[in-house]
């Protein structure tokens, strides 16, 4: 099953006999908040999830967005009418990297059944779909998260699988670089990542480019089919839409979700500056 739907793809499932759950996870990095653009509109049915505080455990030595509480995010996608039997579609605003959040979350803690609306909600409005303001009062779900169901990467097995496979820094190539760093207390990347800034997956109007072509660039980047691949990025969040990007591809990946905001926060951990992974 692809893990992407279209909005044309999404109208016509949710007619269907089994509609999807649908979440809207809108974040931006620093804000604005969320909920009030839901509030605002949103596709018809959505239920809103607040990633920093449903998607994420509290900021600290993990990192800025560390996993939540395994019991807490079951808690919350049930809430939210998530059931282990029922299709799930995420979305949210922007660059899909909130939906994708969610959509690794689910993924890892078990869900077969969870897709990213390709393009988020200007993919649905560009197509004439209308948006709601009625805030959906699901039934609760039954979903129990069992973790493992996707690769995680600690600290230590990221810097062991950029020297033995494939480890891809998701953030802009200046942070890679260490140019700039605008949010982390050190600036550079882990030694023996590679440059892969999670914004070249995407067309210009934010969805994903077609398999041939994400595979194209992963291979050329050094991902192999029977090769270990892992990501990170600033705090395990547009890491996830890299992971998605390579299963589009064909190649499955690990997140390390403490990603660059826990590795920076260590003095003992070494930093890589420069084009060069080493």
């Amino acid at each position: 099953m692809k893990p992407i739907i279209t909005a044309s793809e999404l109208v016509s499932e949710s007619a269907g006999a089994r509609p999807p759950v649908l979440l809207d996870v809108r974040w931006q990095l620093g804000g604005p908040p969320g909920l009030p653009a839901y509030e605002a509109g949103h596709i018809p049915g959505a239920v809103y999830v607040d990633l920093d505080a449903e998607l994420a455990g509290p900021p600290g030595s993990g990192g800025r967005h560390p996993l939540p509480d395994v019991a807490a995010f079951g808690a919350a996608m049930r809430r939210a009418g998530v059931s282990a039997d029922t299709p799930v579609v995420v979305y949210d605003g922007g660059l899909g990297w909130g939906a994708a959040r969610a959509w690794w979350l689910l993924r890892w803690s078990g869900h077969a059944d969870v897709r990213v609306l390709d393009g988020g909600l200007a993919a649905w409005t560009a197509e004439g779909h209308a948006l709601s303001q009625e805030t959906p009062l699901p039934r609760p779900g039954d979903f129990a998260p069992k973790p493992g169901a996707l690769g995680l990467l600690d600290a230590d097995e990221a810097a062991a699988l950029a020297r033995s496979g494939l480890l891809l820094d998701a953030r802009a190539g200046e942070r890679y670089r260490g140019e700039v760093e605008p949010i982390d207390p050190v600036a550079g990347h882990i030694p023996g990542a590679v440059s892969a800034p999670t914004t070249e997956n995407v067309d210009e109007e934010g969805r994903f480019l077609p398999a041939e072509t994400l595979a194209a660039r992963f291979s050329a980047l050094g991902a192999r089919a029977d090769g270990a691949v892992g990501v990170y990025c600033g705090s395990g969040v547009s890491a996830a839409h890299q992971v998605l990007a390579l299963e589009i591809a064909g190649f499955p990946a690990a997140l390390y979700a403490g990603s660059w905001s826990e590795w920076s926060h260590d003095p003992s951990r070494p930093v890589a500056t420069g084009p060069d992974p080493a």
